[in-house]
């Protein structure tokens, strides 16, 4: 059920987030994590919802999937693990560090031509072993460096300027929020600049299930498809080594997920079915047991999202608790807390 005229923005206003997971420790709950869900059927009609799922807010990199369609439909002619790279919050580890720098000798442009921030490797594991090697923040080692790789090579092919790409105002950026409002189903409510310093856009959190409906269940050869496609051939492409949502893209056949800071997380499976999650306070530690509960509430076999149901909370070393999704979220089963 999706409209080819998006609706008006949604509001912005101070979202009434809702309950969402406890943080048990010893039998009491020691913490409430807030935040919101959706669900939406096949059909596109939300079959559960939890929280404020139509307040504006900033998907941060949940979006990435959405930016690399219009890119696609804008001329990229990317596939497989380039392809997924574009939508990627990579880890930094070199695979990713080389696939950004092959799109841009497609692009046939420098790494001085990237303006998204230096940062160090967004992966713990990576980021340490490039402290102990002594090297310091680089645009090719931040996260979102295969996007901006991406949206250069997107700018020779059409001629567009490669200075100022960042800006709202530039043909890129324009094309890009046009297949936001298209996917997300509604116009845009704000936008602003993301942590890499690309424009960001405000949507709601039912719009962005919208857009993973869309991408996942788009017919084959659409950009949609390749983007999804990609994705979910190369989900550490996407990512990076032992990143849950790669982890949960190949333990659900078929399934298209993507992280986003703050606490957001997307997934959409081929038929249509879609899930989508703000945490509020942004904690990963309550996102991807909420995102999977969710999943399970959408259909998903709780059988293929036992190793998505968060940390064990540990006290003196030994197991004492859980962060645990709120009851409504059933039918997964949890383990009981201590």
């Amino acid at each position: 059920m999706f409209s080819s005229s998006p609706a008006d923005a949604p509001l912005v206003r101070e979202p009434l987030h809702a309950p969402v997971a406890h943080l048990i420790r010893g039998g009491v709950t020691e913490g409430i994590h807030y935040g919101s869900v959706v669900v939406l059927g096949a059909d596109g009609r939300v079959e559960f919802q939890l929280g404020d799922i139509e307040a504006a807010f900033y998907p941060r990199s949940a979006l990435k999937p959405v930016q690399a369609v219009a890119m696609v439909r804008a001329g990229l002619p990317l596939d497989g693990e380039l392809l997924s790279l574009t939508a990627a919050s990579h880890s930094g580890e070199e695979r990713h560090l080389a696939g950004a720098r092959r799109i841009l000798s497609l692009a046939g442009v420098s790494e001085d031509a990237l303006r998204n921030v230096a940062d160090m490797p967004f992966g713990a594991a990576v980021r340490d072993e490039w402290i102990r090697e002594g090297r310091g923040p680089s645009r090719l080692a931040q996260n979102c460096s295969g996007k901006h790789a991406a949206m250069l090579y997107t700018c020779v092919l059409n001629d567009w300027p490669l200075e100022g790409y960042l800006d709202p105002a530039h043909p890129l950026q324009q094309a890009i929020a046009e297949i936001v409002e298209d996917l997300t189903g509604q116009r845009i409510a704000r936008v602003t600049v993301d942590g890499c310093g690309a424009p960001l856009f405000s949507v709601s959190l039912h719009g962005l299930a919208r857009a993973a409906a869309r991408i996942a269940s788009a017919a084959p050869g659409t950009p949609e498809a390749r983007v999804a496609d990609a994705m979910r051939s190369h989900a550490e492409m996407a990512s990076g080594a032992g990143r849950d949502v790669a982890a949960l893209m190949k333990a659900v056949p078929g399934l298209l997920a993507k992280d986003g800071f703050e606490g957001v997380e997307v997934a959409a499976l081929p038929d249509g079915r879609a899930v989508a999650v703000k945490i509020s306070d942004g904690a990963n530690r309550a996102r991807i047991p909420v995102a999977a509960a969710a999943l399970a509430r959408a259909g998903v076999s709780p059988d293929l999202l036992t190793d998505f149901q968060g940390e064990a909370l540990l006290g003196g070393g030994v197991e004492v608790g859980c962060v645990r999704p709120v009851r409504s979220l059933e039918p997964v089963v949890h383990a009981a807390c201590a």
